[in-house]
C-alpha cells in the first residue's frame, strides 16, 4: 500500500511538473511575442517608408518570412497551436506507436543495474 502512495504521488508530481513547464514556455512565448511584434511593426513601417522613398519594392520582401515568424509565435502563445500538437502527438501514440518506441526496446531495472555496475568498475579500475 505505501509503494502505491509513494507511486501516485511521484506520477502527481510529475505531471504537476508537466504543466508547470509547458505554463513556462506559453508565458515565454507570450512575452517574446510583445518584443518581437514591436520589432515587426517597426520593421515594417521602416520597409514600408524605404520602399516607398526609393521607389523599390523589394524592401517590402523581409516582411514575409518576419510575418511567417509572428504568425506562429501568435498562434503558439493565444491561438490552438498547442491543441492542435497536442491532437496529433495523442493520433502518433495511437496509430504510429512505432515511430516513438525507445531503440533496445523500454528500459528495465536490470539493464540500469548491469549499466550502472559497468560504469561504477570502470570508474573504480582507473
Amino acid at each position: 500500500m505505501n509503494s502505491r502512495l509513494q507511486l501516485e504521488r511521484q506520477l502527481l508530481m510529475q505531471n504537476q511538473m508537466r504543466e508547470r513547464q509547458m505554463a513556462m514556455q506559453v508565458a515565454w512565448t507570450r512575452e517574446f511575442l510583445n518584443y518581437f511584434g514591436a520589432f515587426f511593426g517597426l520593421a515594417a513601417v521602416g520597409l514600408t517608408v524605404g520602399a516607398i522613398k526609393r521607389k523599390k519594392p523589394g524592401l517590402f520582401l523581409p516582411i514575409v518570412p518576419l510575418s511567417f515568424v509572428l504568425a506562429y509565435q501568435y498562434d503558439m502563445g493565444y491561438g490552438s497551436l498547442l491543441q492542435r500538437m497536442k491532437g496529433e502527438a495523442e493520433h502518433i501514440l495511437d496509430a504510429e506507436n512505432a515511430l516513438v518506441e525507445m531503440p533496445k526496446g523500454p528500459l528495465t531495472y536490470d539493464g540500469i543495474e548491469k549499466a550502472r555496475r559497468a560504469q561504477s568498475t570502470f570508474f573504480i579500475e582507473k
